[in-house]
């Protein structure tokens, strides 16, 4: 299985709080280099990060909170991507510097989150949004890096069997822990839900909200996990993201909203576990590229399986939807999953 990026689609480039004003950041996003800044105005704004006179990077040079200088030339870059100086130019020299353009990427903004769109159309739709969390920010945010094909770390995202394996502890869940499940599926944008339901009773973490929490999980393309909690009066949002570096490499972002007011005091634990279980994620996806190295013929079964069946389905009909100028259909229909975990 090889990595295939999807175009015309937003993807999840930086937590906001890692691009300060008047700062730039260079990044690899789907194979491409991409520069972020953020302008003294606080705009964030994506631009292709090489030069178009000689090649080097823009990263390379300085930016001023309006305008990134090349460091090979002193050619200035806008926000838009428009050049605004050519300093070896003379006066009496006929030259339209309006004709020299970096690619700009368009980029979103909002609750604290950063999506840029690589395609060659123009933006469709909204970036995913966080329910009942409008206005507020992530109050917890970790980023790992997992040395994988972003199919790899996407399918090991929404696996509902590898939990009791994977995720091993005492204060979590262990293989003796492992019962018949059964939860209800159906489409969602650009992708599929787990319906609302009360979370397994062998899922300890949730026992710490109190109440009868219940949760929903949806799943859109790219790679953008939703969990939806809810605890009496108080929510608690997880978004999950992975997007794709190059053909090898992928970012796994985990975020968290919620209402609850004791959690900030145990963020120090809760940053701990985030790690410790993106962690885990990591390490088996690690050791599982080296079985994948002699591509081996690899076998999907029922139900547990089915979700990431979905997956490939659904990247393939976003595929040929874009290619035959047709609206998405969704593959997904209602059901019922079940499995042991």
């Amino acid at each position: 299985m090889t990595a295939s990026f999807l175009t015309d689609i937003w993807y999840f480039a930086l937590p906001s709080a890692a691009l300060k004003r008047g700062k730039m950041q260079a990044k690899s996003l789907l194979g491409q280099p991409v520069l972020f800044a953020r302008d003294n105005d606080g705009t964030a704004f994506a631009l292709r990060d090489i030069c178009p006179h000689r090649g080097i990077p823009l990263s390379c040079g300085r930016f001023d909170g309006r305008e990134v200088e090349c460091r090979y030339h002193g050619w200035r870059f806008d926000g838009g991507g428009g050049c605004t100086a050519i300093p070896s130019l003379v006066t009496d020299q006929d030259f339209d510097i309006s004709r020299i353009k970096v690619r700009r990427y368009p980029v979103a903004e909002a609750q604290g989150n950063l999506w840029i769109w690589m395609g060659d159309g123009a933006p469709a739709g909204e970036p995913p949004q966080m329910p009942d969390m409008d206005g507020r920010l992530p109050n917890l945010t970790e980023v790992m890096h997992f040395p994988c094909p972003v199919d790899h770390a996407v399918i090991g995202l929404m696996d509902p069997a590898h939990g009791p394996f994977v995720h091993q502890s005492w204060f979590w869940r262990s293989s003796r822990s492992i019962h018949e499940k059964a939860k209800a599926f159906g489409p969602a944008p650009f992708g599929f839900a787990m319906k609302r339901h009360r979370p397994s009773s062998n899922s300890a973490a949730y026992k710490l909200l109190g109440g009868a929490p219940e949760t929903e999980i949806t799943f859109r393309l790219p790679g953008v996990r939703i969990e939806h909690i809810a605890a009496g009066r108080h929510r608690i949002v997880n978004l999950t993201t992975v997007t794709p570096l190059d053909a090898n490499n992928t970012e796994v972002t985990n975020s968290f909203y919620w209402t609850l007011g004791w959690a900030n005091l145990a963020k120090p634990f809760l940053r701990r576990f985030v790690r410790r279980f993106l962690g885990q994620d990591r390490d088996v996806v690690v050791m599982q590229q080296k079985g994948l190295a002699h591509d081996p013929t690899l076998m999907l079964i029922k139900d547990a399986d089915t979700q990431a069946r979905w997956y490939h389905q659904l990247k393939n009909e976003y595929q040929r939807a874009k290619a035959e100028g047709r609206d998405f259909v969704n593959p997904v229909k209602d059901t019922v999953l079940r499995w042991r975990s």
